[in-house]
């Protein structure tokens, strides 16, 4: 679909609807009332959230329970927030008689754009290592003397710093939020993709859906240079038209050879004492190396700077060793290609790998056929889909030579671990699967885990960077 102005501006004389009252959703209100104050506006929430929103005591504002197609079709602009699939049948509904779905970060890019150009944003997105590559990203532009915001999905609304300037902005943007940038009129100066595997299925309604509206950060929003990985093979067949394409991963760019970073030829610097645990991270460096001379920086110059970056709560994370056990909080691994890389960072240690969470239908059949030749020493299922993951395995547990256990809980699940491993042993959160159902989100989830074996959770959870520094 082609790129529509969108901006403030743009809002002045439209029927206005919220959907949601999270952070996001919070951050869109401020940002319309604080530019439209006499905007009447309607929130569709939950009634949990509908005592919060009224205690703002905003005459101007209604607040409605109910989401219907027939509601929610009354509105020129529904501001909704990211966890709301625009492909739910009222969204839909709605869609067919006139309405239109955005997110804040559409309103954000369409508020800066101005000739469409956004030459000091540098957007991330990808499966996995987005928050990771988006942090570090932020880190070198930092060390580099530029004044960086660090914002989007990895915990910052972009429109909470609506009002800030900064030298580079490192926008983090999942798959619910890269077709807003597409939509906005932005063209952002820099886009990396990471990575493409199936996820969030239920919100994207289908895998080829999901990679379109991943996509669409660089097959639409047409950014001057898109960063991509050559190793993925779905990225290594793109054709992008419009832009420029910097590959990393590949022997004439940035890539990595063992734990060797070269540059083409060149060799760099040896990764295996960076605090980037796994080769998947470590390819991330690659990514945002190439995005930094993308950027007109020397990356040459920078790289050395990744050894003081500190890594991200919930991603292999190692919490320390209680009673000869070590903790790994993994927690944000929601698809088995995730655990996968864990289990490989490792292999050569004894190691009881907790898994299983919400459902959402992702194929456990790959992860399973590595467990006949690549098994921990045990697995332990748990969650929605737990019992689902436990059937797969079972046929082939005792041949490959691996403990599987079910549990009802991770209190449970920690226990069977602790007691299937010897004394130096690591015990590895890492679900493949979300946390929706036993916990909020995947923060909820490590922290309880961070809880159960004897940590604390505040000193776990905390992401450095996030704002303008």
């Amino acid at each position: 679909m082609p790129s529509l102005p969108l901006d403030f501006a743009s809002l002045a004389d439209k029927r206005i609807a919220l959907w949601g009252w999270g952070r996001e959703g919070r951050a869109a209100y401020n940002a319309l009332r604080t530019r439209m104050p006499q905007q009447a506006l309607t929130l569709f929430c939950s009634d949990a959230e509908a005592a919060d929103a009224a205690a703002f005591g905003d005459a101007l504002l209604a607040i409605e329970h109910e989401v219907s197609g027939e509601h929610l079709a009354a509105f020129d602009i529904v501001v909704k927030s990211p966890g709301i699939s625009p492909n739910k049948p009222e969204a839909l509904f709605a869609t067919e008689r006139g309405t239109r779905f955005i997110g804040g970060t559409a309103l954000w890019f369409g508020e800066h754009a101005n000739d469409g150009t956004m030459a000091r944003t540098l957007c991330v997105t990808g499966t996995k290592g987005k928050s990771t590559t988006s942090s570090l990203l932020a880190h070198l532009l930092r060390a580099a003397g530029l004044r960086t915001a660090l914002a989007g999905n990895i915990g910052l609304p972009l429109l909470e710093l609506i009002d800030e300037t900064a030298d580079a902005w490192a926008v983090e943007l999942s798959s619910y939020q890269t077709r807003d940038v597409a939509v906005s009129s932005a063209r952002p100066a820099v886009a990396i993709v990471t990575n493409l595997f199936p996820e969030h299925l239920d919100w994207h309604g289908s895998e080829a859906r999901y990679i379109e509206d991943k996509l669409a950060l660089v097959t639409e929003a047409r950014p001057h240079i898109a960063v991509l990985n050559a190793a993925d093979p779905r990225l290594a067949a793109l054709q992008l038209p419009d832009s420029e394409i910097r590959w990393y991963g590949d022997a004439r760019g940035w890539h990595l050879r063992g734990d060797a970073l070269h540059r083409g030829d060149a060799f760099v610097m040896d990764t295996a004492s960076l605090p980037l645990p796994g080769r998947h991270n470590r390819s991330n460096l690659c990514a945002v190396l190439t995005a930094l001379e993308a950027f007109g920086l020397d990356a040459m110059v920078l790289a050395p700077h990744a050894a003081t970056f500190q890594p991200l709560p919930n991603r292999l994370q190692p919490m320390g060793t209680r009673d000869g056990y070590l903790y790994v909080n993994d927690s944000i691994s929601t698809t088995p290609h995730a655990t996968l890389a864990a289990l490989e960072l490792y292999r050569d240690r004894p190691v009881a790998v907790l898994v299983g969470g919400h459902d959402r239908g992702l194929p456990w059949d790959e992860f399973t056929e590595a467990m006949r030749t690549q098994a921990p020493r045990a697995i332990v299922t748990m969650g929605q889909n737990g019992p689902r993951i436990h059937a797969l395995l079972e046929p082939i547990a005792a041949a490959a030579g691996f403990s599987l256990q079910p549990a009802d809980d991770l209190a449970e699940a920690m226990d069977k671990a602790r007691a299937a491993l010897p004394e130096g042993g690591v015990i590895l959160l890492s679900p493949g699967a979300p946390s929706f159902g036993s916990y909020k989100d995947y923060v909820a989830r490590g922290r309880h885990f961070a809880q159960l074996a004897g940590f604390d959770p505040e000193a776990i959870s905390g992401i450095a960077g996030m704002g303008i520094a």
